[in-house]
């Protein structure tokens, strides 16, 4: 088996904004198989800033990586335990490499196109006409349900966007979630979380900056609106250290970005935790291409959660690769009527 790895640089259509700054491009790497004339890929996607593998010697390790690829995944999943990402990365590959098709990594009915994803459109952060007109755009496309960035504009102004869309659709019709992205101060946030709950939300991601426990513990305890941990996951490795936080915070829900918890594998320990403490859960792609999107909706289907999955992020970029992945109505589908390119992942290598 031989492995070599490529990097490849998504750029945006337009900046997207976020409580940690605006978003141009964003940097990727494919691990890429071949056994015998067959090929693999994976994905493995860093978020600068966010990521805990976002060190210097990222592409050693993915050499390293691609040197001791006889490990086989299991051992290189131990290994690379603070790589969450080429864990990830790892994983996909080598379903790819041992798939009929290197882009079906789990048959079922979802790319059979006989069943979707319901998931959340989401509304980037910018000034209020845009988040406005995002609203508006998401609505005409048949979303029930849409997250909305908050936490680096006026307040103030995200308290009305929110109650002009409650003026049009009650909590019955528009499901809404926030992700303030760690924006609020821990003496701030509680009266935040009132003003918030007046809207009848679904949830808030991450209102404060996560390593922060005993006040993310004390907001979870009165918290008026229900608190969904994610960046709180990131960095924290092993069964029991996952546990020891859950049992902390006791948080109402969990959000699961596998490129950044140690992909499959990462994420069900996560998953299996939660529920013995009752606690939900929803996953969400961290701005993968079209290639790792792919790789964790499939996955994601798996799990036949009910909620809206964070996974409709395809769109974002000029230059994303074609796939049959398809948004309609609020829905991800696998369209068998879309194609991947033929001779993408020879291309990649290059």
């Amino acid at each position: 088996m031989h492995a070599q790895y490529k990097k490849y640089t998504l750029n945006f259509k337009r900046p997207s904004g976020t409580s940690r700054g605006v978003l141009t491009h964003k940097e990727t790497w494919f691990l890429i198989l071949n056994e015998n004339g067959k090929y693999g890929v994976g994905e493995c996607g860093i978020l600068r800033g966010l990521s805990i593998d976002d060190v210097d010697g990222y592409e050693d390790k993915l050499m390293w990586t691609c040197n001791n690829i006889h490990l086989g995944k299991d051992a290189l999943w131990d290994a690379l335990i603070e790589f969450p990402s080429i864990q990830f990365g790892v994983e996909q590959a080598f379903l790819s490499l041992s798939a009929d098709n290197p882009f079906k990594l789990f048959p079922s009915e979802f790319i059979s196109q006989r069943q979707s994803i319901s998931i959340n459109g989401l509304i980037w952060m910018g000034d209020e006409k845009f988040m406005h007109d995002q609203i508006d755009q998401k609505l005409e496309e048949g979303f029930s349900c849409i997250k909305m960035k908050i936490g680096a504009i006026n307040f103030d102004t995200e308290i009305n966007l929110l109650a002009s869309i409650r003026k049009k659709f009650d909590s019955s019709k528009i499901e809404l979630r926030v992700d303030a992205n760690g924006g609020f101060t821990p003496n701030e946030a509680i009266h935040k979380l009132k003003e918030l709950s007046r809207f009848s939300l679904h949830s808030i991601e991450q209102p404060i900056k996560p390593g922060q426990f005993s006040a993310m513990k004390d907001l979870c305890e009165v918290t008026p609106l229900p608190i969904a941990l994610d960046e709180e996951l990131i960095g924290v490795f092993g069964v029991t250290k996952k546990e020891e936080l859950l049992q902390t915070i006791n948080p109402q829900y969990i959000i699961l970005k596998p490129s950044l918890v140690g992909g499959y594998k990462g994420c069900k320990e996560w998953i299996d935790i939660a529920q013995k403490m009752n606690i939900s859960w929803w996953v969400t792609s961290a701005l993968e291409s079209n290639i790792g999107l792919n790789a964790i909706a499939q996955w994601t289907y798996t799990l036949q959660s009910s909620m809206p999955q964070g996974l409709g992020t395809g769109g974002l970029y000029t230059n994303n690769f074609d796939s049959p992945l398809t948004v309609k109505n609020g829905q991800l589908f696998y369209s068998n009527e879309k194609s991947w390119k033929t001779n993408l992942i020879k291309d990649l290598c290059i």
